[in-house]
């Protein structure tokens, strides 16, 4: 009977692993067709034999208005601006909350947090409309102004992590004469290593494939991300699936390989935080 049981285990585990793979499988198999391969032969099937005709068109600058390379770019350079900005800002917010002791903290943070429930969505056009009073709009300072100092989401995640350590090891720091920037840098941040690395792991996700707000705030070349790069691809007179696919394998290879590097440390910090 236990065989029976972790046979039916094992085959239900796989048959959902297929199905969340499948996907992504379908990209990989696409990017290597030829648009006559892809109209003859079905879509769950790779192409036989393969190209790379169409990363060469992405990296070679033969398609007209799309620098692809230079959306990748860009890419990189918002995701490390975003992580490093969540990283301090959030890190200094939630110390704050967790910490020390000010009129209206509870009240300030869980209105704060309550943000959470509002989507995204309704939030775009007063927050283009405030870009454009400034004359953010394609610029750098109007891509990561929104994200860069901090989410809410963040900030109740190192919050939480904060109140689990010992008050004690705080307590004698003080009595050694450090301050509370020194408590924090020596002290606090040493032990939070882990959430550090879970928080540094969910901006970067979240950074590499934003797209509605690069959609809205950028138009020109210095600004697009890979996001809208692909969605680019998308023209007048159709989509080239095959393109399109190639770079959203691109897009997808660097989060592939961070979720690889880094599992254990995600659901390590999780497990310690414990979102109490």
């Amino acid at each position: 009977m236990r065989w029976l049981r972790n046979t039916i285990l094992y085959v239900v585990l796989g048959v959902g692993a297929f199905v969340s793979v499948f996907p992504y499988l379908m990209v990989v198999f696409t990017s290597f067709k030829t648009g006559r391969q892809l109209n003859s032969t079905s879509p769950w099937l790779p192409a036989i034999p393969g190209t790379l005709g169409n990363y060469t068109k992405l990296f070679n600058g033969s398609i007209a208005n799309i620098a692809f390379p230079s959306y990748l770019w860009h890419t990189v350079l918002l995701t490390a601006i975003l992580t490093a900005g969540q990283l301090v800002f959030t890190t200094l917010a939630a110390y704050a909350f967790a910490r020390m002791r000010f009129p209206g903290r509870e009240l300030l943070f869980w209105a704060y947090v309550a943000t959470l429930m509002v989507p995204n969505v309704v939030t775009m056009i007063p927050l283009y409309l405030i870009m454009r009073q400034i004359g953010w709009v394609d610029t750098w300072m109007g891509l990561v102004a929104p994200y860069v100092f901090g989410s809410p989401y963040g900030i109740f995640l190192m919050r939480q992590f904060f109140q689990t350590l010992p008050r004690d090891l705080e307590d004698a720091a003080r009595i050694d004469g450090a301050g509370v920037w020194a408590t924090l840098t020596r002290v606090i941040l040493p032990l939070s290593k882990p959430i550090l690395g879970t928080l540094s792991i969910l901006t970067v996700v979240f950074a590499w494939h934003n797209f509605l707000w690069p959609l809205i705030i950028t138009s020109g070349d210095d600004t697009k991300v890979v996001t809208v790069g692909i969605a680019s691809l998308q023209g007048n007179l159709g989509a080239d699936y095959n393109l399109m696919m190639a770079g959203s394998f691109v897009a997808l290879v660097p989060l592939i390989v961070v979720f690889l590097l880094f599992q254990r440390s995600i659901v390590r910090s999780v497990a310690l935080s414990g979102l109490k």
